[in-house]
């Protein structure tokens, strides 16, 4: 499900919490499914249950997934929401982008620019 780089230099919890939010958002993972438990994730990762609790609890910040105690953790409907969100950031960016008479490829390369950082 979830797997780690180890010779990156992006932090074990970022690997594991963009992964997981990567398939949160193309519906790899659907709303409602249930997530691996903080320890078996940390267990099966060889990592510290402290890493991947930061992951969840930037992930539950985020609105992707939810905390329901003994139920676990799930993909929640708000990861739906957050597409839709970022659709809609999008659309305003194309339109401003268009209006400053940025070409498509000025409009992307400040789009990658930006997600690099």
């Amino acid at each position: 499900m979830i797997s780690l780089d180890p010779v990156s230099t992006v932090p074990p919890y970022e690997q594991v919490r963009s992964q997981f939010a990567r398939k949160i958002t193309d519906r790899e993972l659907a709303v409602g499914t249930r997530l691996p438990t903080v320890r078996a994730l940390a267990a099966q990762l060889g990592i510290a249950v402290n890493t991947v609790a930061r992951a969840y609890r930037e992930l539950e910040e985020a609105g992707l997934i939810e905390t329901r105690g003994r139920a676990g953790t799930v993909v929640s409907a708000a990861g739906e929401r957050s597409r839709e969100r970022v659709l809609r950031a999008a659309r305003g960016y194309a339109t401003t982008a268009r209006e400053q008479g940025l070409t498509t490829e000025e409009a992307l390369e400040i789009v990658r620019a930006v997600l690099a950082d």
